[in-house]
């Protein structure tokens, strides 16, 4: 079966490292401990992993964050898949420096990407993995701590976080949401 892992982020020198981009971090250390690598295509980097018989294309839209929505329409159209075969990969700012949670759908929580690919696909029930970038940000600060970078200790709490996140993905393509939550979430 195909699967479509989008990560999110924003293209360029200047975004690479900041914390909104986690999601191409992930896919990107994904592509690395399985020496695959990005192909720049149509909206975006793509990328194809074959885990025990299953397709995983990983895409990293290169649509920037507010317009990832036509990036993930496109794939999932273009190889075919359908929503429950979907996972977006994305920072969080509920959620602490490091925590992972994966969920089913929802709300967009006020993340532009998230809104963006709901209000294409007409739908938020989309399997979704947040990854915690934490919240220390004055009042009216939300959009220069999101395209801030992680302090060199937070690098050391998130580093193992990628890849258990990689881990999580790979589980949701073989086991399932329900089981890889039950298996993950309070990790």
């Amino acid at each position: 079966m195909n699967y479509l892992i989008a990560g999110l982020g924003n293209i360029g020198d200047e975004y690479e490292g900041t914390r909104h981009n986690i999601g191409f971090r992930i896919l990107d250390a994904l592509a690395k401990a399985s020496n695959i690598t990005f192909q720049d295509r149509r909206y975006g980097f793509i990328s194809e992993l074959s885990v025990k018989g299953q397709r995983l294309f990983l895409l990293k839209p290169s649509t920037y964050m507010n317009l990832s929505g036509n990036a993930v329409r496109y794939w999932m159209n273009e190889k075919k898949i359908p929503i429950e075969r979907l996972l977006i990969v994305n920072d969080d700012l509920a959620l602490p420096v490091g925590s992972l949670r994966m969920k089913p759908g929802g709300s967009e929580g006020g993340h532009n990407g998230l809104r963006h690919i709901t209000s294409v696909l007409g739908t938020n029930q989309y399997a979704r993995l947040r990854f915690g970038v934490g919240n220390e940000y004055p009042k009216g600060g939300q959009v220069d701590f999101v395209l801030g970078r992680f302090s060199p200790e937070e690098e050391e709490t998130i580093e193992p976080r990628i890849q258990l996140a990689g881990e999580m993905i790979v589980s949701f393509c073989l086991a399932g949401i329900q089981n890889t939550m039950n298996q993950f979430n309070n990790k």
